[in-house]
């Protein structure tokens, strides 16, 4: 889960909204229990260790996005390939999303809130550790798994800690970590990818883990929630697994095996095909099933959860393709990146209560709107960019893309789960989750795909007459030659200028691209009913 989508699940409640419900954005929830809130230095040290667990996992999304290009250097693979330690999380964090609500029932929230904290920081050990990209994926892919749970039990225990009367203040400060970690996030990892090695972006979640994990065990572990045993979906889990699997897998492999031409890549599209088909059928006639697929009968649910599932595909995958751009072909140190795509945190952090106190009053299909306008001219603006570019050009349209991410998760979520009965919230919230989650790494394996092809089909328009001396390139040939180089050399030189025109055009086709498709997807919004006002808005903002 990123910054961005913690932080509206954080963020939508009205802050100071009396006897508000807690947010449902677990899968399923635990039976209330009648615990007492915290007092004095409980209540402070509890706040702090459950919000710096939450900021562990939010800061370990966006800290790697800079990284990635020396972490592919390191293990020699393209840093297309490197991208699969950003996707592998993104994949498993989805699917164990889903298994939260039973998990709570069985071992308990604080328990497995604990042993959660506990394995991410193993896990984040073992990816500090990794030698290779394969073993690097295989790790990212258990810690995903393990940080399913941390963010929506971190916002059950919290809001067990406070009064209801003070929820509102409870979520936003919990919010505050979760808005700071994008901010901090490129930084961080672009100075220690710098100046120590990548393996330290993992290494610093060990005592940060250790302290939040011991501290929640020592204020916590009285408060533990009731345990049941309930059934489990497996079938639907392992086919669930395996469809996402093999579809995340195709999209990674299907460029460097020429797609269908493959015979992995067709296998694995024809097993993700059953596996779905089957899935569908079995989760739709099960009296458990892992998602609650009847959810999508309801009109604001579907179009709410495409709407915000594809946008958020096309927001993620532009978040890893925007550093990549900048390391690869513009010679921008991971420092650098990290400080060109840290302001995305400013405004977001000082707009996201407006929009959690109003999303009751305006119409949240107007506020998600603007929105996406506004990540249209984010995206057109990263659109013109060229090899000329300066750094503050390329940091104006990242300071505006935080107004646009306050306007957008927050109401969303609020038209998402606004038709739905208080009880099927839960669930409901799991399953936008998991569809978001997917999205975004698929968003990811998409437009880096479809960077790799556009720059072919740019470097071929580009060379085209080169060793005939005709167009810029040609003409540049040929002075190259004139000074003693021989034609090898020269080819050499020319390639690599190319190449930087080329990636830097393909990058301007996936933006612009990219802006249309957020301008389309307005129509989906409007094919949702407005939530009721009031009370009802305001529960389902706060549901998320």
């Amino acid at each position: 889960m990123t910054a961005a989508q913690a932080t509206a699940d954080a963020s939508a409640l009205p802050a100071g909204a009396p006897d508000a419900p807690p947010p449902p954005s677990a899968p399923a929830r635990p039976a209330p229990v009648a615990h007492p809130p915290l007092h004095g230095s409980a209540l402070l040290l509890g706040t702090v260790a459950l919000s710096l667990a939450t900021f562990m996992n939010v800061l370990d999304s966006s800290i790697a996005n800079v990284s990635i290009p020396a972490i592919a250097g390191d293990v020699g693979v393209s840093p297309a390939q490197g991208t699969w330690v950003i996707t592998s999380f993104g994949v498993a964090n989805a699917i164990s999303v889903p298994l939260t609500g039973w998990l709570t029932q069985r071992f308990g929230a604080v328990r497995l809130f604990t042993t959660s904290i506990l394995l991410f920081v193993l896990t984040s050990w073992l990816c500090g550790f990794a030698s290779s990209l394969e073993m690097l994926v295989v790790f990212r892919v258990l810690q995903g798994a393990v940080a399913g749970p941390m963010i929506p039990l971190s916002q059950t225990l919290l809001l067990a800690s406070y009064p209801r009367a003070r929820a509102g203040m409870a979520l936003a400060l919990w919010g505050v970590t979760t808005l700071v970690a994008p901010v901090v996030g490129p930084l961080l990892g672009g100075w220690i990818t710098d100046n120590i090695s990548w393996p330290w972006i993992f290494y610093i979640n060990v005592p940060v883990g250790l302290i939040a994990a011991a501290v929640t065990w020592s204020i916590y572990r009285h408060r533990e929630t009731p345990r049941k045993k309930l059934p489990i979906d497996t079938l639907g889990l392992s086919l669930l697994v395996v469809w996402v699997g093999c579809t995340q897998l195709m999209l990674d492999k299907g460029k460097e095996l020429d797609w269908f031409a493959s015979p992995l890549i067709l296998t694995l599209a024809i097993a993700a095909v059953v596996a779905l088909s089957v899935f569908l059928v079995w989760e739709l006639t099960d009296d458990h099933p892992v998602v609650d697929l009847r959810l999508f009968g309801k009109r604001n649910f579907a179009f709410g959860v495409l709407s915000l599932s594809v946008a958020y595909a096309l927001f993620f995958g532009n978040v890893v393709l925007l550093p990549l751009w900048l390391q690869q072909f513009m010679g921008y140190t991971a420092t650098n990146a990290g400080m060109a795509l840290a302001p995305v945190g400013i405004f977001a952090i000082m707009l996201t209560p407006v929009v959690g106190r109003k999303v009751s009053d305006w119409d949240p299909r107007r506020m998600a709107t603007g929105a996406f306008v506004v990540f249209a001219l984010v995206l057109w603006m990263r659109s013109r960019f060229d090899t000329q570019t300066d750094f503050w050009h390329i940091l104006v349209p990242t300071l505006i893309q935080g107004a646009a991410m306050a306007f957008f998760f927050i109401p969303l979520t609020t038209i998402t789960l606004s038709d739905l009965p208080p009880e099927r919230i839960p669930a409901a919230a799991g399953l936008s989750n998991f569809v978001r989650i997917m999205a975004g790494a698929m968003g990811v394996s998409i437009s880096t795909t479809l960077w790799e092809s556009r720059a072919a089909l740019h470097h071929a328009h580009l060379t085209e007459g080169l060793v005939q001396g005709q167009g810029v390139f040609g003409q540049t040939l040929l002075q190259l030659q004139g000074l003693g180089m021989s034609q090898e050399q020269a080819l050499v030189q020319i390639n690599r200028l190319i190449d930087q025109q080329a990636f830097t055009r393909a990058a301007d086709d996936i933006f612009v691209g990219s802006a249309y498709l957020f301008l389309v997807l307005i129509v989906l919004i409007w094919f949702t009913r407005r939530p009721g006002s009031g009370g009802d808005a305001g529960a389902a903002a706060g549901a998320h």
